[in-house]
């Protein structure tokens, strides 16, 4: 299992949500590639970064900054948010971003998700958002009557190699993971999955270890201090 540090930029500036409402956004850090620096420092070996206003209006916002840490920094990114087409993703993947984060679109545009694996293979991760098990799209200000665990086998069936899976209830809240969701999920497919939302310490980070998952997504516990990075790292290599 990897840990993936995130950085959210919201108006370009470094910020962390609570449960995904814009309306709760709270400054983290002052420079993105300062902070990817840091993460790369303490170990990290891939930084997760999500674009709030491009998910929000479902086009490329902050591209600038997301570019210039893939470009200076030497362990890949991935990045998700307002990702709807392909121009945006052949724009990201041609800019050094190295894995792109389709979200909306697995539910509104399968064709694209379609398009996309086949011309980037596992270049192409989904992201799929849930609270109360039920999908979330357009920066989770649309809630939709479909389980995460349906649309995560419809994605697969597709030949997406990757599922990042975020429990909204729990996204910022140091409260936490739902480990029962991942095992849910773990049995349901066969692909690689990283877990999101929830992440208050080191307890979290060996629970998900146990489950044999891909990667865990670690933003707030960070930047609160409730979770040590390198400790984090250092637990997931032993």
């Amino acid at each position: 299992m990897i840990i993936l540090p995130a950085i959210d930029i919201l108006d370009g500036k470094c910020v962390r949500l609570k449960q995904g409402e814009y309306g709760t956004a709270s400054k983290v850090a002052e420079s993105p590639i300062d902070t990817a620096k840091y993460f790369k420092d303490c170990g990290a070996e891939y930084i997760h970064m999500v674009d709030l206003d491009g998910a929000k209006e479902g086009r490329r916002v902050n591209s600038k900054i997301f570019i210039d840490v893939a470009n200076n920094i030497d362990i890949p990114v991935e990045l998700g948010g307002g990702i709807r087409d392909m121009e945006t993703i052949d724009y990201y993947i041609e800019n050094g971003i190295s894995r792109v984060i389709l979200g909306s679109v697995a539910l509104t545009n399968k064709e694209l998700v379609i398009e996309a694996v086949e011309k980037y293979r596992d270049k192409i991760a989904v992201g799929i958002d849930a609270k109360d098990r039920k999908v979330k799209t357009s920066g989770w200000l649309v809630e939709n009557e479909v389980d995460f665990v349906e649309l995560s086998l419809k994605m697969t069936e597709i030949g997406v190699s990757n599922i990042i899976y975020t429990n909204i209830n729990l996204d910022g809240m140091l409260s936490g993971v739902n480990t029962e969701h991942y095992k849910e999920l773990k049995q349901a497919v066969n692909v690689d999955i990283t877990a999101s939302g929830g992440v208050r310490d080191i307890d979290d980070i060996k629970r998900l270890k146990e489950l044999d998952i891909y990667g865990v997504i670690c933003g707030k516990a960070i930047y609160s201090g409730t979770l040590d990075l390198k400790q984090a790292i250092l637990e997931v290599k032993k």
